[in-house]
């Protein structure tokens, strides 16, 4: 939305889980006077703008061609919607590649650009009373608190690295995992909250302002993603500009945007997490280049700016 108004459109936000079918969006696009749609997921926004009269653009959100696609019925849906955009938006070339094998009739109107971001660090932010919330102790001479930054669905696979953590604190209590998330999905989160209270050292945290998340990175010792799949994870690449050290499940989203052991520590199973994670917490001068790599790499690749341009110029196609 910021992109857009700074281009001098006027850009209205609507969660795609508020409405049940494309005549619900045709009649607020008719008394809004729309000109024009941007849905973000293929699957989710994408089907509410099926047989639309204005036109749309997609962007993938990665769920999307990673899992829905998998859906015989969701498969049909996208396609159908992905012949009547104008243009969708790939975050790389990898996932463009796997939605034209799917649909090759629509290769040509799929562009890949990257995400852009932009970190803001609140400079209020009291990190002690953070983990006084979080029942983390603060008078410890040494802590290494990891943050696994996640919507709490099972794609995301915040339990994937509970039980290896926990075992892991009972040798080192020095180390704490915080969960922190919104509650995308009610039953998996009961399924969360169950499981990390038997947990030692692994920790369900609030929800906060992404100023306040931003400053508790920029803190904490790592971030990590544990995913399952990614289309690009915006936690990965805001711990990167935040100079914190990133570890994260080897999965094609995420080795798009990590070279391992040069901008951040790619794992393939909890086991290695941890032998990755104790040898970052071993070496500061690893720790040190791989931080300042992965910012370069940020400023080079996701810049907010550049992404602003390239939406800019594609909402001209609409």
């Amino acid at each position: 939305r910021n992109h857009l108004h700074a281009a001098g459109h006027i850009c209205v936000l609507k969660d795609a889980f508020m409405y049940e079918s494309p005549t619900e969006i045709a009649n607020l696009a008719s008394t809004d006077k729309f000109d024009a749609a941007l849905a973000i997921h293929l699957y989710k926004g994408g089907r509410l703008l099926q047989g639309s009269r204005i036109p749309f653009g997609i962007i993938f959100g990665g769920t999307d061609v990673n899992e829905d696609i998998k859906c015989e019925e969701k498969h049909r849906v996208m396609g159908a919607v992905l012949g009547e955009a104008r243009f969708a938006v790939a975050f790389t070339v990898k996932m463009k590649e796997l939605a034209a094998a799917e649909w090759p009739d629509a290769r040509k109107k799929i562009h890949v650009q990257a995400q852009g971001i932009k970190t803001t660090p609140s400079e209020t932010f009291d990190w002690y009373r953070f983990l006084q919330n979080a029942d983390i102790p603060t008078d410890t001479g040494c802590l290494h608190m990891f943050l696994l930054i996640c919507g709490l669905r099972r794609v995301k696979d915040p339990l994937y690295l509970v039980d290896v953590f926990s075992d892991w604190h009972r040798r080192d209590p020095s180390v704490h995992l915080g969960i922190i998330g919104p509650a995308v999905d009610p039953l998996f989160t009961s399924e969360v909250k169950e499981k990390v209270t038997r947990a030692p050292g692994v920790h369900l945290l609030q929800e906060m302002p992404q100023d306040d998340l931003h400053a508790a990175m920029k803190r904490c010792f790592a971030v990590v993603n544990s995913s399952i799949s990614e289309g690009m994870s915006a936690a990965i690449l805001e711990a990167m500009d935040l100079d914190t050290p990133v570890l994260a499940r080897n999965i094609l989203g995420n080795a798009a945007i990590i070279k391992h052991k040069e901008t951040g520590l790619l794992f393939s199973d909890p086991q290695e997490f941890v032998v990755l994670s104790e040898s970052l917490m071993n070496d500061p001068i690893m720790e040190r280049e791989i931080v300042t790599r992965a910012k370069d790499y940020v400023k080079k690749h996701h810049s907010w700016e550049s992404e602003r341009k390239a939406y800019q110029n594609l909402v001209l196609r609409l």
